[in-house]
Parts: C-alpha cells; structure tokens; sequence
C-alpha cells in the first residue's frame, strides 16, 4: 500500500535504502505500529476554508482543537489535526506571543515538524488562527510546533511591521536576521533552507562561507527547477490555495538558488506565507513561484520536502518578521548574467542566468554562479587557469569592462579565485553609495586554458646604467614561470625627454603593483562617486602583462579615480585645497607608465632598477 507523501511500498525491494532503514529502526523501537499506519493510510483531499475569518487570539486556550493544512507530495494541501496547548507569552517579540500546539496524524507523528512546513495555516471553527512557524526542541518526541498568529501577519499585508536584527548567539560578530526570542536551540523558525538546484557541493562550500552574515544557510540536491519556472503564470481564484507550496527564487534559470515554505493566506492580489522572515530585509523583489512536493523525507534531526519549482505567479515585495508578502501577477526586479566559455578561443558553453537586485544578496549571487559555471565545462580541473573578461552595463554610464587571468594556487582553486575577483570588481560599482541607476545586464566570456599558468618575477636590471634623457633603454626581467625554467625577458622603453640629471627609479612590476601607486587607497576619504568608480575600474591594469615603470621625481595627484602625473607645481598649488577633504592624493613621486609586454600568464612580483641620466 502508499500513502500521500511515500510513494514506496514497505513491501518493495526497492526501497530506498535510507527509508527502509529508518522503517527497520522504528520496528526495533517500538513504533513500528506508527510507521505501518503511516504507509497504511492515506489523506483524503481537502480544501482550506478560505481566509475570509480569522479567529480571536485572546480566545485561545488549552484543549481547542484546529486543523493544519501542508503539501507532503504533489501540490495538494494535506490537513493535519491540531491540539492547542498554550500561549507563550513575548516568544516572538515583545507583546507578541506564540501559540504552542501539538500535530496529530499518522504524517505528522511519523515525520516530525517538517522544514518547509513554516507557513502552513492553523484554522478553528473554520477561522484562520495563523501559521505553523516554530520547531520546538530537537529530536523531539512529538511533533510540538509554535504558531504566529495571524494578527501579527496580517500587518505585513497592510504594510506595517518595521525590521529587527539580533545579534547572533555566537560570539562571532557577524548578526543574523532571527526572529526575536529564537535565539534559542529550544525555540526556532522551522527552515525555510535555500536550495541550490545545478550547484556543487564545493559551490554550497563557498556561499556558506563566504555568506555567513546573511543568515541563508545553503544546501544541494533536495530540490530542482522546470522549464516553466520563468514564465509568469495567471493567477485565478482557487489557484493558489493556503497550504501550498511556495518558492522565492534568489537565482533562476540554468541555475537556481531558492527557497520554499508554505501559504497561510490568500486574497485576491496577494499571499502571506512562512509565518517568520527568510531574510528580513524589508521590501524585497524575488520571483514568486509555485512549487511540487516531490517527497518528504522524514528524519528524527531535520526533516525537510523535496521540492521542484514551477511556474512563476508574481513577486515577494516584503521580507518581515512575522511573514513574508507576495504579489500576484508581479514582475520581480532581476539582473541578467550571461557567462560564456570558451576553450582555446572555441566556444563550448554559455549559461544564462537571472539574479535578484538586492543589496544584501547580489554580489554573492553573482560570485557563487560564476564560481559553479566555470566548473561546468569538461575541460575544468583543478590546473586550469581562466582569462576572464567581463562587462556591467549600467543604465546611463559607459560600460565597465575588466579583464584578468585567474590561476589556481597553493591557497586556492582557479574558479574561486575567479569568482572573488569578479565579486569584488562588481561589488565596488554595484555598492556604491551613489548608484541611483540600474544594473541592466552582465557579461562574462571566460576562455578555460588548461594547466596553471603563473610566472614569477625574480631580478631585473638596464642594458645600460649610465643613460641620457630621450635614450631607449632595453630592460631585462629574469621570469620563472611555474615548473619551468628561468627566462629572460626584454622590454624596450623610451624614457622622457625633460629627466634631469641623476639617479632615477624604473619600477618592473605585475598590474596590481602598478594600480596601488597610481590609485593608492584614501582612508576616510569620501566615496567616488559612480562616474569615478567607473573610470577607475577601466584604468586598471591587467595581471598577465609586465610593466615598466618611471617613479619620477614630480608630483602625483589621485582624483576622482583618474591619475594626473608630472603635475607643475604651480596646478600642484591649485590642486592642494581638495586635500582638506581627502578628495584628492598629492604624491611627490609620479608613477609615470613606459611600457609592458604580455607574459600569457598570471605575473606576480616586483624590482627596482636605478639608472644615472648624464
């Protein structure tokens, strides 16, 4: 026999080996009689009561007795009988209780408190009291959740209810957004876990390492996306009924970041749903989807749904504590990455991808797809090096565009340093504190060249120490280039005409070298604006070339992302007012660029050679 929710028959030799074993340990303790009354019966088809009453807080009491309705397989909502037990007075926030109740039924005693369950609606007498949204304890005996009521929730539907973080409980620094009072092992938020559909295991690694102040925790392969899932659906009454499942998708497309938890209420022009925050971070834009309960799986430490989204029925527009509000019919706000590999100049993949616009989250985003995109190539290894060029279009502004050769290391994988790269590039444009304009799109062509491709600079010296201004003077760099030996590289430079008599400095460097005297940083200086910001991305210097460097003896001005060099001293003197407010770096030295020659690979290092000009 099946029941709704287990698709296998304890009978068939097939079962999936963790389900038959957990059957076999509940046998061998006694609840062997549960376990066959869970695959023995099977929940009729039932109908919410729609959300057109809501029953009284202050009329809960002890011993009342409700129905809960959630998805255990399919997209129909299952109900569950309720035992009130009580209030917990302030467990949400201050004034705002907790209704504790106890689930029966063969599902729920057989699965436990469900994650994805959160949001799954309470009625009593056919009113709605509000939604399972709490897990209490851990390995818990019986399935004892916590309630929101639906008067806290329904604020979030009028627009009410304001952001609170909590610290997290730690010690570390970073702060989580909970729930208030649910700091607690023994009370908090069911999971509404973010699963990544396409991703990696190592890919989860990275967002839950790199994300930890987010408060999303990541997980893999409990979950997927159907070709439909961005393509917005119409939405008619009865469609979306309380009880089911419901997706936010952070990443869509080839690739999927999202997580599900259950509808409480339903009106025409929206839905409530979860019962707690997923991110709280107050007005949101994230594509709204329906979801498919493929399984649930049960688990005396974290039972959770496996779960496919559908298709797309509007936008999530708040993120509070107490729900999350979604509406109908509702385009999300999304960016558009494009990432494009190539293999020795052939293309071989591209992957197409939409991202939320949202500050807290975009960047990571960003990082951890294209951390997983490049390893979906079969010419990814772990001695692969990447050229990455990228570009942002931003609505109103040139466009940025960055190139950089990504090679693996002892520290860290050539995909990883990729993405941290392009992150941290993105970051600087999309965080910046005057962006008003949109990000309409990103980028990205990656050729994967096979091996670890980084060289080393180790001494440099001049053809010629005694030279005259105007002389062409060849620099030799001796390069060690990974397992490999030792070569000579030569590089002809011009050196001005105007250099006085004397020693002077040529700086043989990578491009990262050469970027910190051009642009050295500004410490409590204020932020460039957009416009800065762009130009000082496009002037960077590349780390597959060697440069070489004139330091000379004149002044350098730093100013709204661009370099002036060889200033005179009299626009020098107009110049150093802007110094009051740190707007502007005045350096007595001009790092004044003379040539470079590409070295194929990812150059580190630097020398100082020293001429005499006669």
């Amino acid at each position: 026999m099946t029941a709704s929710g287990y698709s296998k028959d304890v009978q068939n030799p097939r079962l999936d080996i963790r389900a038959g074993a957990l059957f076999l340990a509940l046998l061998g303790t006694g609840f062997g009689a549960r376990a066959q009354s869970v695959l023995d019966q099977a929940s009729p088809e039932v109908t919410p009561p729609p959300s057109t009453s809501f029953f009284p807080l202050d009329q809960v009491k002890r011993g009342l007795h409700g129905t809960a309705y959630t998805v255990f397989e399919g997209t129909k909502p299952e109900a569950m009988d309720v035992e009130i037990i009580g209030l917990l007075h302030g467990a949400i926030g201050p004034g705002q209780d907790m209704i504790l109740a106890r689930l029966h039924g063969a599902k729920p005693e057989f699965s436990g408190v469900v994650a994805g369950m959160s949001g799954s609606p309470v009625y009593i007498d056919g009113k709605l009291l509000g939604a399972l949204s709490y897990r209490i304890g851990q390995f818990s005996k019986e399935p004892i959740a916590g309630i929101t009521p639906i008067g806290e929730m329904l604020q979030v539907r009028e627009g009410g209810g304001g952001d609170r973080l909590v610290a997290s409980q730690s010690g570390e620094s970073e702060t989580k957004p909970v729930a208030a009072g649910a700091g607690s092992d023994a009370i908090r938020p069911i999971e509404t876990p973010l699963v990544f559909s396409g991703f990696s295991a190592e890919a989860v690694s990275f967002w839950n390492d790199h994300a930890k102040s987010l408060g999303l925790t990541g997980v893999s392969g409990i979950g997927g996306s159907a070709s439909e899932s961005m393509k917005m659906a119409a939405v008619t009454p009865g469609s979306v009924l309380p009880g089911s499942a419901v997706s936010a998708q952070i990443v869509r497309g080839d690739m999927e970041i999202a997580a599900t938890c259950t509808v409480t209420y339903v009106d025409p022009k929206q839905l409530l749903a979860c019962g707690h925050p997923i991110t709280q971070y107050g007005s949101i834009s994230m594509p709204m989807t329906r979801a498919e309960v493929l399984a649930t799986l049960p688990s005396p430490l974290n039972a959770f749904k496996i779960i496919n989204t559908t298709s797309t029925i509007g936008s999530f527009t708040a993120d509070r504590e107490t729900a999350i509000r979604g509406e109908f019919g509702r385009e999300a706000k999304m960016i558009p990455v494009a990432l494009h590999l190539d293999r020795e100049g052939t293309p071989t993949k591209t992957l197409h991808l939409e991202v939320i616009d949202q500050d807290q989250v975009t960047p990571m985003a960003v990082m951890v797809s294209v951390f997983q995109g490049l390893m979906e190539d079969n010419g990814y290894a772990v001695e692969t090096t990447y050229r990455v060029r990228g570009t942002v279009k931003l609505a109103g502004y040139p466009d940025v565009k960055f190139e950089n050769l990504a090679a693996p290391s002892d520290l860290a994988p050539s995909n990883l340093m990729a993405a941290l790269t392009l992150g941290e590039h993105f970051n600087r444009l999309y965080a910046n504190a005057a962006r008003r304009a949109r990000v309409e799109g990103i980028d990205i062509h990656v050729d994967v060249l096979p091996g670890r491709h980084t060289i080393a600079i180790e001494s440099a010296q001049a053809e010629l120490s005694d030279v005259h201004a105007g002389d062409t003077v060849t620099i030799e760099a001796t390069v060690r280039p990974w397992r490999s030996d030792r070569k000579t590289v030569r590089v002809p430079v011009k050196l001005p005409a105007t250099l006085p008599d004397g020693p002077v400095r040529l700086l043989v460097s990578d491009g990262s070298a050469l970027d910190r005297l051009m642009q050295p940083p500004q410490i409590g200086g204020p932020t460039l604006d957009v416009a800065a910001t762009i130009a000082q991305l496009n002037n960077e210097h590349t780390d597959d070339r060697l440069y070489v460097t004139l330091l000379a003896p004149e002044t350098q001005a730093s100013i709204e992302g661009r370099t002036l060099t060889a200033l005179p001293l009299s626009m020098a003197n107009v110049l150093e007012p802007l110094r009051d407010n740190r707007s502007l770096t005045l350096n007595g030295e001009s790092a004044v660029p003379l040539g470079s020659v590409e070295m194929g690979a990812v150059l580190s290092g630097q020398q100082v050679v020293t001429l005499r000009v006669k």
